[in-house]
């Protein structure tokens, strides 16, 4: 360049380094392009971000809380993200399969079917995530174990296929019911034709059934306890479901009237027959008002000593009596009584009893039952106990109703 002068040369260089200033430039420009450059200017490969793994399908017991599940509840189980495929149950003592349905998309399964107090189910779930990989879970339930168990006794028992027209319905348990309201509306009475009815609570571990007036001839009765799982109170559990059906009989009603020493007989409504009869005396009167025949024995031996009154003292008595059946608790039956025909009719000589004559009682045996009603009016004596036995006609509706737990 010795061709140039001072001048040219220095608008060589400026010309130059401008050039050399646009070429950077342009570099710089490609490098805001993906690839990016390194700390040099020379380009770098694109990066690509990892996928995050799939959330791990998991199964639970619901509700979660813990606590011990009723035995009248299902076992549910649910699953988060995924499906199951498989579920199986199992008592974990016993082995004892427990049937279940899975949900169609596989996210839940319910047991069916009663499960057992105080026991542990294994549980099995086999699942899938989204992409179809495989996984386990054992989960466990268990249920309440109570502390005491009621079992519900009928009266009449289930062998009574048919009752008479005052038959109340009784459920009587081996333990205290301390939630009267629990217990009552495990409890269901249905009758057809149809008749309005109520409970009534005579203790803690007794309660009776009756319908406003004497049950409706020819009626069929059905008494259901579902009294498996509830809770009774104070660690009290129904120990079982019980159901029974009774049939009920003709109405047959016997009207004992102390004035007259005559008792008239009513099938249906229709009076069908009068015999004499010889009610308790003035020192052991008979109960007034509607009594329950609870049993009936060809045959039986009476001791005066049973109510109170034993061997050396007035008024004893140990003997076998025909033809019994009992209408109270407190030693009353309609039986014969050969010794007192002579005073039947015109005198009232027993000790509580419906005294008929031989022929009499065989014809009051052979139609009169479980249930038959026997009244009892103008004997001097007091009202039937409600307690005794089945006094519960004794109660109007308006107090029967008092007895209820609702």
């Amino acid at each position: 360049m010795g061709w140039l002068n001072g001048r040219a040369r220095q608008r060589l260089a400026l010309c130059l380094g401008l050039l050399l200033l646009v070429s950077l430039g342009f570099g710089l420009a490609v490098a805001a392009h993906p690839g990016g450059t390194n700390a040099l200017g020379s380009a770098t490969a694109p990066t690509t971000q990892a996928p995050a793994p799939l959330p791990r399908p998991v199964a639970s017991i619901t509700p979660g809380d813990g606590k011990p599940l009723n035995p009248t509840k299902p076992i549910v189980v649910q699953v988060e993200n995924g499906r199951a495929n498989a579920v199986t149950a199992k008592d974990a003592t016993t082995g004892d399969p427990v049937d279940g349905t899975l949900a169609s998309d596989g996210t839940s399964w319910t047991s069916k079917g009663k499960l057992a107090y105080g026991a542990t189910y294994a549980v099995t779930v086999d699942m899938v995530d989204p992409a179809g990989t495989p996984v386990h879970q054992d989960l466990s339930a268990s249920t309440l174990k109570p502390s005491t168990l009621a079992y519900p006794s009928f009266i009449p028992p289930p062998s009574q296929q048919t009752v008479g027209v005052g038959q109340p319905i009784v459920v009587r348990f081996n333990h205290s019911v301390h939630d009267r309201l629990a217990a009552q509306n495990a409890l269901s009475v249905t009758s057809s034709p149809a008749q309005t009815g109520s409970w009534y609570w005579l203790s803690d571990t007794e309660v009776h059934y009756r319908p406003r007036t004497y049950w409706t001839a020819g009626s069929t009765i059905t008494l259901k306890a579902n009294m498996f799982g509830v809770d009774l109170g104070n660690g009290v559990y129904g120990e079982t479901n019980r159901t029974e059906t009774v049939h009920v009989h003709d109405a047959w009603v016997a009207k004992a009237d102390g004035a007259t020493e005559q008792m008239q007989i009513f099938d249906n409504g229709a009076l069908v027959k009068t015999m004499p009869i010889s009610l308790g005396s003035p020192g052991f009167p008979s109960h007034v008002g509607p009594h329950v025949i609870t049993d009936k024995q060809p045959s039986i031996i009476m001791d005066s000593c049973t109510y109170g009154v034993c061997q050396g003292q007035p008024g004893y008595y140990k003997e076998q009596v025909d033809l019994d059946l009992r209408i109270s608790n407190d030693g009353e039956f309609v039986h014969s009584a050969p010794w007192s025909v002579a005073s039947q009719g015109g005198a009232n000589v027993s000790h509580g009893c419906v005294n008929l004559s031989p022929g009499n009682a065989q014809w009051f045996f052979d139609h009169f039952g479980i249930g038959d009603v026997v009244e009892i009016t103008n004997s001097g004596g007091p009202q039937l106990p409600l307690d005794d036995t089945f006094g519960d006609w004794e109660l109007t509706w308006a107090q029967w109703q008092k007895g209820s737990a609702t």
